[in-house]
């Protein structure tokens, strides 16, 4: 992977290249971004750009040999390219995900009972999902080694073999890498890693990929120089989906404001695209509202059956119409701002504001936050539409919460 082909984070890639070029690479790096910001395609892209020959080339000049009067010539160092050039057998290699001297770890599950599982049980899916979804998040990993509810773990034993990994020489590049995904996973069996992240052998970088600071070993956090890579912007996110995917640009721009800078969400909303989210937010109000408790129990049987995802996508939409309530509030309906939103989503944004105030909205909004929540860790999807329901019900009614949930 070269850094032409990840979305956006300039300057995060141009604080990569000095780090190369100014000779000041840090033995162990913390890339820190939030879901579907970039932090493991970046993390790809710089392991690669390490190993390049072209690189390597300009960054260690060969001397040209003994001149005519018996000294030897200087070494002439060349321009260091922007970017991995992608065509040596190096950059093969690397974009492949099989370069020796580039090695992985991320969190897996035991195959059966007993196992004791480190990340090369599991090195051919591990290249297939770098291959189809390098900003896939550690759940899309574990739905696609077949996980169910288990949870992912960097073990012990994983641990062991990343030590004798790093002890070996290296066997083509200048550099060995360890890109670690997701160290959050790693529990206190992590602080076996610390002697060898403080004091690693010659050219050994650590490329550690992390989503939560607050649950990352503090120990190993204190040890790394910290990259913090910001959210996307909703115009890098449209960029890409135009440029990447064929797009249209108002779709693009449509799909890019709902899921704020998080491309992984961009990519599984655009599979989604033919969805009639608006229709389906329109039926569980009036079913709330009007309609009765038959309508509301038929709605949350349909809801019930659709993927995890999708209520996740459903309830982000719901959310996003209501951010956009809440600007048109302060902003006003005539404002510039306004005057660009579709003419479809512009009046049904209009008539949630004549339904509800703006600390209604406010809350409403609270509420699809903790219900995203929970569908993320399994909850039981009809007791949850059904309380949330309930919840709706009395801001909108009576203006008052009940008892949390």
């Amino acid at each position: 992977m070269v850094f032409d082909e990840i979305v956006g984070q300039e300057e995060t890639k141009e604080q990569l290249r000095e780090m190369v070029q100014s000779n000041r690479l840090s033995h162990a790096l913390l890339v820190l971004g939030k879901d579907g910001s970039g932090g493991l395609p970046l993390a790809l892209a710089f392991a690669q750009y390490i190993v390049c020959e072209k690189v390597q080339a300009a960054l260690n000049p060969v001397p040209a040999g003994p001149s005519l009067f018996g000294e030897e010539e200087p070494a002439v160092a060349g321009s260091v390219p922007l970017s991995s050039c992608g065509a040596c057998a190096a950059c093969s290699k690397a974009s492949a995900f099989v370069h020796p001297d580039i090695h992985f770890s991320y969190p897996v599950i035991p195959k059966k009972s007993g196992d004791k599982p480190v990340s090369t049980d599991y090195s051919t899916q591990w290249r297939e999902f770098l291959k189809d979804q390098p900003y896939g998040s550690l759940y899309d990993w574990l739905q696609f080694i077949q996980a169910e509810n288990k949870q992912g773990n960097i073990t012990s034993e994983e641990c062991n073999e990343i030590i004798r990994k790093l002890s070996l020489k290296t066997f083509e590049s200048k550099y060995k890498v360890l890109v670690m995904w997701m160290p959050e996973m790693l529990g206190k069996e992590g602080n076996k890693l610390l002697k060898l992240i403080e004091e690693p052998p010659p050219n050994t970088l650590f490329l550690l990929v992390a989503e939560n600071e607050a649950l990352i070993l503090p120990t190993i956090l204190s040890r790394c120089q910290l990259v913090r890579i910001p959210p996307l912007t909703d115009q890098e996110v449209a960029m890409a989906l135009i440029a990447k995917k064929g797009v249209e640009e108002k779709q693009a721009r449509q799909i890019a404001a709902i899921t704020e800078g998080n491309f992984r969400e961009a990519l599984a909303e655009l599979n989604h695209a033919g969805e009639d989210w608006q229709l389906l937010v329109r039926e569980w109000l009036n079913a709330i509202l009007k309609n009765g408790p038959v309508s509301l129990v038929k709605w949350i049987e349909e809801i019930s059956k659709q993927g995890r995802e999708k209520q996740k996508q459903f309830l982000r939409f719901f959310n996003h119409l209501l951010q956009q309530s809440i600007r048109i509030n302060v902003l006003g309906e005539n404002s510039e701002w306004a005057s660009n939103l579709p003419t479809v989503e512009k009046d049904f944004i209009l008539r949630i504001n004549k339904m509800a105030n703006l600390s209604q909205q406010e809350a409403i909004v609270e509420e699809l936050d903790k219900a995203a929540y929970y569908i993320e860790r399994n909850a039981n999807a009809k007791m949850l539409f059904h309380a949330l329901s309930l919840q709706l019900f009395h801001i909108l009614r009576d203006k008052v919460k009940v008892q949390p949930w």
